[in-house]
C-alpha cells in the first residue's frame, strides 16, 4: 500500500515488543544496558514497598522511570495500627504509581540466587 509519502511502513506492535523477554532495548549506541536487563526481569513479578508514611503496597512491577518512580498494577495498600504490629488495615488500589522520593524499602519476589544477582550490575 502507497501514501502520499511513499510506500507505507508497518508499525510494530508496542505490546509485541513489550511482551518479548528476548528483546532487550538498547542505547544509542546499539549495546543493551545490563541495569535495564536486569530490571526486566522483574517485570510482572510481586513487589513489595514500603513508603516513609508507614504503609506498604504491594503488586506487580509493572515500570519503573529514570528517576525511579515505581508503577505497581493490582496493588494492595497495608497499614498498621502502629508501631510495628502487623498490619491493621488494607485497600485494593489497582494501578498506582510510587513516588522515588516516598520510598523507603523495596523488596521483590524471587529466589535468593535472583536476589543476589541483582546487587551486582557489573555482570
Amino acid at each position: 500500500m502507497e501514501g502520499p509519502s511513499g510506500p507505507s511502513q508497518i508499525i510494530p506492535n508496542p505490546e509485541d515488543a513489550y511482551c518479548n523477554s528476548t528483546a532487550t532495548p538498547t542505547d544509542s549506541t546499539g549495546s543493551s544496558s545490563p541495569a535495564v536487563a536486569k530490571l526486566r526481569k522483574l517485570l510482572f513479578r510481586r513487589m513489595l514497598i514500603g513508603v516513609n508514611d508507614g504503609r506498604y503496597f504491594l503488586g506487580l512491577f509493572h515500570c519503573i522511570d529514570k528517576q525511579g518512580n515505581i508503577i505497581l498494577q493490582d496493588a494492595v495498600e497495608y497499614r498498621s495500627a502502629g508501631g510495628f504490629s502487623p498490619p491493621a488495615e488494607q485497600r485494593c488500589l489497582g494501578l498506582i504509581l510510587i513516588p522515588a522520593a516516598c520510598r523507603s524499602s523495596c523488596q521483590a519476589d524471587c529466589s535468593i540466587e535472583e536476589k543476589m544477582s541483582l546487587l551486582c550490575l557489573d555482570k
